[in-house]
């Protein structure tokens, strides 16, 4: 499987996100400049955390108007697997293929620490690694990570599973202690915590890996026949 890892100006997390594929995965991964146009003969994409283009305007909305972001949508119309990760989460909400927003932390202070999340749903091809209800520890780094929406989204949400990771405890202020959510078909997971940064027990821990894991098992699932 083949990983796209879009950098932007300002993304501080993407070498993060390379390694803890090519090291810890151990699964092909190349870099995607912002000004490029084309996915092509990539397996899965991943949006990075960072602060692109300076989070100026708010965080996410300069970045979906890179050139490559028409690319990475029609990617997701297709079915195929696209993560985003902190400002790659603030992403995938500017562009439309998550729905909601985000508001700075509550106490207005930025948060970078380790964080107990409750799985909500292992049923996406992000997170059939885990069991439901299982708590994992994975860091979280954001100063604009309050996730927002109206009561009418949150029951739509909660109707069709689409909440996979909430906060065990509230940090941020987040509607529900949210901390990711996947579009309605299953393929385009956000999420404000690192899972690139506990993929190995050195980081402190490698509840993170599963994700990457879970992207790949499903992806062979579905592309590798044997005969």
């Amino acid at each position: 499987m083949k990983f796209a890892v879009i950098v932007f100006p300002g993304s501080n997390c993407d070498s993060d996100m390379f390694f803890a594929i090519q090291d810890a995965l151990q699964e092909e991964v190349a870099y995607v400049r912002h000004d490029e146009t084309s996915l092509e003969g990539f397996d899965g994409v991943l949006l990075p955390g960072g602060f692109s283009y300076g989070d100026y305007l708010r965080s996410g909305a300069i970045a979906c108007f890179s050139p490559i972001m028409d690319a990475v949508k029609k990617f997701a119309e297709e079915g195929k697997p696209v993560l985003g990760v902190c400002n790659g989460f603030q992403m995938l909400l500017e562009l439309g293929l998550l729905p909601g927003a985000m508001k700075r932390n509550d106490g207005l202070k930025f948060i970078c620490r380790p964080a107990e999340l409750k799985v909500e749903n292992n049923e996406t091809l992000f997170t059939t690694g885990y069991k439901k209800g299982e708590i994992i520890t994975v860091p979280v780094a954001h100063g604009e990570g309050n996730y927002e929406c109206d009561e009418k989204t949150l029951e739509k949400l909660e109707a069709n599973n689409q909440i996979v990771f909430r906060y065990d405890q509230a940090i941020n202020g987040s509607k529900a202690d949210i901390a990711g959510i996947t579009n309605e078909r299953g393929n385009v997971l956000g999420m404000m915590p690192h899972p690139e940064r506990a993929v190995e027990s050195l980081l402190g821990g490698e509840d993170g890996l599963r994700l990457f894991q879970s992207i790949v098992r499903n992806w062979r699932e579905s592309h590798v026949t044997t005969s």
